[in-house]
């Protein structure tokens, strides 16, 4: 009786908790909700959008309130940017005058919130506006900017935020942002998301690729609680909210997604990126605005149209929720610009209209012509426009800003002066003129094999300083290891450590440089670098035949990454290991047309001899005993493992003990010298010694060497090894800190826990 009595009271004291922090819903916090929800064709959800007015709205304790932040279709002029705009050009009216009302509804007096305008000069840069010149995609943000100042949006609750700006600052924290989010979808979910570019999916650059992936990032990185964007953008904000599944962020952000206007010409879907006069922009003069819409379409019927067969590609889709019959862009003006404001009005012929419904309905019954709506119209749509007019005419400022986005947009794309690169000399971090090696993409179980090859490439370099580049933040976007940034780094410690113990004299010549260090001296510029590799391949010519649209996008950002690394070091020679073929063929062709003035890399591609001890048919086949990994138990692998090993006498084309043994006992390159004795009983010839791979081969073929002293021979000197290393990391705390933590991180990516 006295636990039930117990429990009686704690649910009372829990519900008279519950009774206290919960808010009372009011009327003014309703009417907040309603207002918000008219900037909206769609929310996804209402619901969470009263949620989120009871957290942070009118009338709570919350210190800042909720945040919303802005975005614009992509029409040629200015294309949206996760949380903002991407400043490409000139306005169109409902990018200025409507934002402007639905920036002035969001932000109501006493509605605690925050619009954010990210002024995305990132993302114009990457969509080759402004002929990829950064300045000059500043200027014209300050233009649009100053746009919105004349349109009559109240700045009290407004901030605009510069993303070359605001990421620089913080690059630590946004680029590793984006790269989890790059590891976590598929590259058929990103190309869904093309419409942002207006981009079909087959003529995608792979630049491109890295579009939807930094949006949804800005809105993590903004900590936007609301995102307002055209309905073109629905793919990525919903990528936001899968993002938010995958990585258990409990509180997904509000969808708001506002009406595309039609273009004013028949057939378009929107206002076309060639032809300045399917739209009203917000520097029209009043004989544009009237001779653009007097030629406008303007039926009052539908139009029969044959039935077109379900896109498929993305870049096709329809960019409207609602179906129209009449797809008429006059009554679409009308009824999303001219009545959007509370309380607005139209007239037409002297006659006053106080709601849309009914403009329409005597429109399509012939009760107000063509002309006369069309003329009404005009007038409405100059009366919104003439404060922008006069401040553009008359602010010294605004009048500048105008003349240079008008002279960009009749230039031609300039040719790129400025080489944007990370350039690790200039910093003092590399010496110019090395050789540089990129380590393998880390495993919780790096092999004997990796650090073989990383030898055999380092050894290739010609009286150079050596660079052997830890690309970590590409092993993170690739889902290496789980993605887990400490079973990340364990691997290059115990790979490090390897080679150290194996190759101590060739060690003494390399320099580590950690990707995420070298990236952070520089951000911008090594960002701006990655952007344009992608800008100069098509993104199937990046995925090559090894990457498909099932695998993870991050392939695709590693593969841009490692270029901007190479250009980074600027290296005299470069080796990759075998396989690498696309990257080899990227780093030639970009250098010369990307990068004047800086050489390209002499690029060889190689490895080690091959130490497999088995050969399968499958990968699916392959076993642990098939070869050797660095933390291997010398007592308990360094025998057994070659005591099974593939070992058909007189083959060597196959033959695991001859490539261990001549690796270990010569060096990586098969034409290495040293000394191997082998001891063999008088009856069995006697003792033998072998300076060099050639001679070992030569006596397994003609059967002179049999295949138990070859492999006795071979499992001495793999136990050897093995327990040089092991002794290695006993005695380095760091090492044997990193062992634990490999061993670990494997048996968690065994039973399927690892890095979410």
């Amino acid at each position: 009786q006295k636990t039930r009595d117990r429990l009686a009271m704690t649910g009372k004291s829990q519900q008279t908790k519950e009774e206290k922090t919960a808010r009372e819903w009011t009327p003014e916090l309703q009417e907040d909700l309603d207002r918000i929800l008219t900037v909206g064709e769609e929310c996804i959800s209402a619901s969470e959008l009263k949620g989120l007015l009871t957290a942070k709205g009118r009338g709570s304790d919350h210190a800042t309130g909720f945040n919303l932040y802005d975005g614009f279709e992509p029409s040629g002029r200015m294309h949206i940017a996760a949380g903002g705009f991407e400043p490409s050009g000139r306005m169109h009216i409902a990018q200025g005058v409507f934002k402007a009302m639905n920036v002035n509804k969001c932000t109501s007096s006493g509605t605690n919130s925050t619009f954010i305008f990210w002024v995305a000069d990132w993302f114009a840069l990457m969509n080759d506006k402004m002929g990829g010149d950064l300045e000059k995609i500043k200027v014209v943000g300050q233009y649009l900017i100053e746009v919105w100042k004349a349109a009559g949006m109240d700045l009290s609750h407004v901030e605009f935020k510069w993303a070359s700006e605001a990421i620089t600052k913080q690059a630590d924290k946004y680029w590793p942002q984006m790269l989890d989010v790059a590891r976590r979808f598929n590259i058929t979910r990103i190309k869904k998301c093309c419409q942002i570019m207006g981009r079909l999916e087959g003529s995608l650059t792979a630049s491109q690729i890295l579009y939807p992936l930094m949006q949804c990032t800005d809105v993590f990185f903004l900590r936007a609680d609301i995102c307002q964007l055209g309905v073109d953008q629905r793919k990525v904000n919903m990528l936001a909210r899968e993002y938010c599944v995958s990585a258990k962020i409990k509180n997904k952000p509000v969808i708001l997604s506002h009406h595309m206007l039609y273009g004013l010409k028949a057939g378009q879907e929107k206002m076309s990126k060639s032809d300045p006069d399917s739209a009203v922009f917000m520097e029209d003069s009043p004989e544009d605005v009237k001779r653009k819409i007097m030629n406008a379409y303007c039926p009052t019927q539908e139009e029969k149209q044959e039935a077109q067969p379900q896109a498929d590609d993305a870049g096709k889709e329809s960019m409207h929720l609602v179906e129209e019959k009449i797809k008429n862009p006059c009554l679409d003006y009308i009824q999303h610009i001219i009545f959007s404001p509370p309380g607005a009005t139209f007239s037409a012929d002297g006659q006053i209209y106080t709601d849309f419904e009914a403009v329409r309905s005597k429109f399509l019954a012939g009760e107000i012509s063509e002309e006369t709506l069309k003329l009404g119209l005009v007038d409405a749509l100059n009366k919104l426009l003439e404060p922008v007019r006069h401040h553009f005419t008359h602010d010294e400022n605004a009048k500048k800003l105008l003349a240079l986005v008008q002279q960009y947009k009749k230039e031609a794309a300039p040719v790129e002066t400025v080489v944007r690169r990370l350039n690790l000399s200039a910093l003092g971090k590399v010496s110019s003129g090395c050789h540089m090696v990129f380590a393998p993409m880390p495993t919780a179980a790096p092999t004997l094999q990796e650090a073989v090859d990383v030898l055999a490439l380092l050894r290739k370099a010609k009286n150079q300083t050596c660079v052997l580049y830890l690309s970590d933040w590409s092993a993170r976007v690739c889902n290496a290891c789980g993605a887990d940034e400490k079973g990340i780094k364990a691997y290059y410690t115990i790979l490090l450590a390897a080679l150290r113990c194996l190759d101590p004299d060739t060690m003494d010549n390399v320099q580590t440089i950690m990707q995420s260090d070298a990236i952070l001296a520089d951000p911008s510029n090594y960002w701006i670098s990655v952007i344009n590799v992608g800008r100069h391949f098509m993104l199937s010519e990046v995925m090559g035949d090894e990457i498909q649209d099932a695998d993870g996008a991050g392939l695709v950002v590693a593969k841009l990454m490692q270029v901007a690394d190479v250009a980074g070091v600027e290296p005299a020679s470069l080796a990759l290991a075998e396989g690498n073929d696309v990257a080899r063929s990227m780093i030639e062709s970009f250098f010369p047309v990307r990068l004047p003035g800086v050489t390209a890399p002499r690029t060889l591609l190689g490895g080690g001899p091959t130490l497999l001890l088995q050969k399968r048919e499958s990968l699916a086949h392959r076993t642990d005993n098939d070869e050797y990994y660095l933390l291997d138990d010398p007592k308990v692998h360094g025998k057994s493992k070659l005591k099974k090993a593939f070992c058909e006498p007189k083959n060597v084309a196959f033959c695991p003990p001859i490539a261990v043994a001549a690796t270990l006992a010569f060096g990586v390159e098969r034409e290495a010298k040293g000394e191997l004795s082998i001891k063999r009983s008088a009856e069995n010839g006697g003792d033998v010694v072998f300076h060099d791979r050639s001679e070992l081969e030569a006596s397994f073929a003609d059967e002179s060497l049999h295949p138990g002293d070859l492999k006795a021979a071979a499992s001495a000197l793999a136990v050897s090894a093995l327990e040089k290393l092991s002794a290695y990391t006993k005695d380095d705390t760091d090492v044997l800190k990193a062992s634990k933590a490999l061993k670990a991180l494997a048996k968690k990516l065994a039973k399927g826990k690892g890095a979410k």
